[in-house]
């Protein structure tokens, strides 16, 4: 694929504009030599001096067929050369030369007959070293038949964004005949392209670093109705010299797999939902909001879940939960987590107990899963809780004040034998728990505590309808394209008449 650079001006105005070393033409070492009518050397570049060994105080003014030439190739390099002169067109070819140290190379010639103003005429003779010109066109010869013959489609584009060459396989993936591109900007060949992908090409020829395997959706003319997927990488193109070209793509197909995926993460979301309770159920002493919102840029959702669960007493079990992994496979691990939930929450076990438990059950999923488990008694306003492995819950009070709560961390669920702990501590009227997953703060950029700084900050006003706060959470927090499932639940204590489960005292964490 050859690039070349447009002139950018007015012709009527333009300068010279050097190029910089390293080109084909420095590749080849091309050697001029100018000959008299007579076959002297006239002219020697620096060149011919570099390929031929001689220096041009050397060579200009002697025959050069008998400088260059043995004596047994002589007669015929004469009679070749007599033929030009007389004007018999140029000859081109290879043709064993003489070097000064006495060796012989091949040298590729191309010999034509110039004339000046005053009908002098003389042979100029361009040559290079034939093995350096073979390995260059069988160099250009090998990367032509693989960009012509390639699956992947592969594009070259000026350093204005503009085609200078496709392949066939780009050529059919765009739906736009190879001619319609040359000299297009790319979104005038693809205008409903995502605009990420001109920009992955700016930063690519901005910074020199490649982005590869780029996902982009969207449709072509080759099939205007249907969304296609493509798996896109942009490479910087330099001269070796250094000078900037460019930018070439390579872009694969792979809608079918996109779709196979859009499938499995419907599916995976279908049965999510379906294990989530909805909505939310009313608990004595207990206002409650929750959210679930699978993952906006992949298939990785199923693994988070959260549960109210109605106990015995008026109490309420809250749990937020999430299983390591994605897709079909970790979204039926959730429901039989779930489902183990429920049930060890009807026997009123301790948090801890639970926890204790759900180690073993979890262990016998061959997975992990991090868990928080809480229960709320509205007569005491206490809450008993336990963390296996989890982010801390959050508590704002009445007044706006809000804190991480400072809880033994445990470690997550799946078979580490470890003690879990439950703590116990009040929840006035009108204070909030804010139960969540990992999904909701964490990133790929950022510490964790600047995040969890941040959800602290969300967290303004505890008289914000809980619904509202949970859409501003997931509005603030998440970003467009995040990995990861969120669960959020949050409670808020409400006045519940006092009976004879008041006096109930709340024992000791353990």
């Amino acid at each position: 694929m050859g690039v070349t650079e447009p002139f950018r001006g007015d012709p009527a105005t333009a300068g010279a504009i050097p190029s910089a070393p390293g080109g084909l033409f420095d590749v080849l070492s091309v050697a001029a030599v100018v000959l008299g009518p007579e076959g002297r050397i006239r002219l020697w570049s620096p060149e011919a001096e570099h390929l031929f060994g001689y220096s041009a105080e050397e060579a200009l003014g002697r025959s050069a067929a008998h400088l260059l030439i043995r004596e047994e190739h002589r007669d015929q390099v004469l009679t070749l050369f007599a033929q030009v002169m007389a004007g018999g067109g140029s000859w081109a070819g290879v043709f064993p030369v003489q070097h000064k140290d006495g060796s012989t190379r091949m040298v590729e010639f191309r010999n034509m007959r110039l004339q000046d103003e005053e009908q002098h005429l003389y042979a100029l003779g361009l040559a290079t070293d034939q093995a350096t010109l073979r390995q260059l066109e069988r160099n250009l010869a090998l990367s032509a038949r693989l960009v012509s013959q390639s699956p992947i489609g592969l594009g070259v584009l000026d350093t204005d964004l503009r085609y200078v060459s496709v392949n066939p396989a780009e050529e059919r993936m765009n739906g736009v005949p190879a001619a319609e591109h040359i000299g297009r900007h790319v979104h005038d060949v693809l205008p409903f392209l995502d605009e990420s992908f001109e920009r992955a090409m700016k930063k690519v020829l901005a910074t020199g670093i490649p982005v590869l395997d780029q996902y982009t959706v969207g449709r072509t003319p080759a099939d205007p109705d249907n969304d296609h997927a493509w798996s896109v990488s942009f490479y910087r193109l330099e001269a070796p010299s250094g000078e900037l070209l460019g930018v070439a793509t390579s872009s694969v197909d792979v809608t079918e797999r996109h779709r196979a995926v859009e499938e499995q993460r419907r599916t995976a979301l279908t049965l999510q939902r379906s294990l989530l309770p909805h909505p939310p159920p009313r608990r004595p002493g207990l206002d409650v909001a929750f959210r679930y919102r699978p993952a906006q840029a992949t298939v990785e959702i199923g693994g988070d879940w959260f549960d109210v669960i109605p106990l015995s007493g008026n109490k309420t079990a809250l749990v937020v939960g999430d299983v390591m992994g994605s897709g079909v496979g970790a979204a039926a691990t959730m429901g039989q987590l779930r489902t183990a939930t429920r049930t060890l929450a009807d026997l009123d076990l301790d948090p801890a107990q639970v926890m204790h438990h759900l180690d073993h059950v979890t262990d016998g999923l061959e997975t992990i899963a991090t868990c928080v488990y809480a229960v709320y008694d509205p007569y005491s306003a206490q809450c008993r809780i336990s963390l296996a492995g989890h982010l801390p819950p959050v508590l704002l009070h009445p007044d706006g004040k809000r804190e991480l709560l400072d809880l033994p961390t445990g470690a997550p669920l799946g078979g580490c034998g470890v003690r879990f702990h439950t703590t116990c501590f009040d929840i006035e009227p009108g204070a909030q728990l804010v139960l969540y997953t990992d999904g909701l703060v964490e990133t790929r950029d950022q510490p964790i505590d600047e995040r969890l700084d941040a959800l602290l900050r969300v967290l303004d006003d505890p008289d914000r309808p809980l619904d509202e706060t949970c859409d501003l959470l997931l509005h603030t927090l998440r970003h467009p394209g995040d990995h990861d499932d969120v669960a959020l639940l949050i409670a808020r204590a409400s006045p519940c008449p006092r009976g004879e489960e008041a006096s109930r005292a709340c024992s000791r964490p353990r």
